[in-house]
């Protein structure tokens, strides 16, 4: 039996806990509040109509559908900040669960991103609303081309997920570093400004910035009406296996060591 079939075996024998974990996430992510899930819409839009009032007078001036744009980078920015940032710490919030039962450490991390893909669902509703609402943008049949780059966050935020949550255990220090590199991270990524204020031989920089090429997926797909190149689908793909099989091989590599330091 392969290694994948293995892995695949015990994810299913441990169903039932997954079920629980995801289940709890929820629970725990929403209790006492009053608005409950509708906070993962609320949110998002209150964010982006503080950042609409304050930039798009200065940074928009005759750019087209500035609001969709502001939308779109926020929703997968805050996607990929709420899975990983909740990654990071999986195992160590899990810590006594380890210690007590053997069961795939992955489980853990893979419930965490459950509920952040639920969030960021309700929240490409609100996207697809302000489309149906803007003018001279109309959903087409290439919108079904979204799956792609949506698939490749979600994989990419499991790799990111692995490696931080890795790193959590022995270095506790890495969620403040990170809080800085997300920082860092969305300014690098053209959330509320265009890339075209910046010298154009800098401008190929961005494509390391794998959220980044995410976000201008989406972009060119909704507000410009195009099919991104061959060049951005093996961006988008390559990034996303390679946090992935990173993460894969660092929990394997640290699998047994992870006890010892909770």
């Amino acid at each position: 039996m392969s290694k994948i079939q293995t892995s695949i075996r015990r994810f299913q024998e441990n169903w039932f806990l997954f079920e629980e974990l995801v289940n709890r996430d929820f629970t725990k992510k929403y209790k006492g509040t009053i608005l409950g899930m509708a906070w993962s819409v609320v949110a998002p839009l209150l964010n982006l109509y503080i950042m609409k009032m304050v930039f798009e007078n200065m940074l928009a001036k005759g750019k087209p559908h500035y609001t969709i744009y502001l939308l779109t980078g926020n929703i997968i920015m805050g996607y990929f900040k709420e899975a990983t940032k909740a990654g990071m710490s999986s195992l160590v919030d899990n810590s006594r669960i380890i210690t007590m039962i053997n069961v795939p450490k992955y489980l853990f991390l893979f419930s965490k991103n459950v509920s952040a893909l639920f969030n960021f669902g309700l929240t490409l509703i609100v996207l697809f609303f302000y489309c149906l609402i803007e003018k001279d943008l109309p959903i087409t049949p290439k919108y079904l081309l979204l799956i792609f780059p949506i698939v490749c966050l979600m994989v990419m935020n499991l790799g990111f997920g692995m490696i931080l949550s890795a790193f959590y255990v022995f270095f506790r220090d890495m969620k403040y570093l990170y809080d800085i590199f997300l920082t860092l991270l969305t300014y690098m990524s053209a959330i509320f400004w265009y890339i075209d204020a910046i010298p154009t031989k800098f401008q190929p920089l961005f494509k390391f910035n794998p959220v980044y090429d995410i976000i201008t997926y989406c972009r060119t797909l909704i507000i410009d009406g195009r099919i991104p190149s061959t060049g951005d689908h093996i961006l988008c793909l390559g990034f996303a296996l390679v946090f992935f099989v990173t993460g894969a091989v660092m929990y394997k590599a640290f699998n047994r060591k992870f006890v010892y330091y909770f």
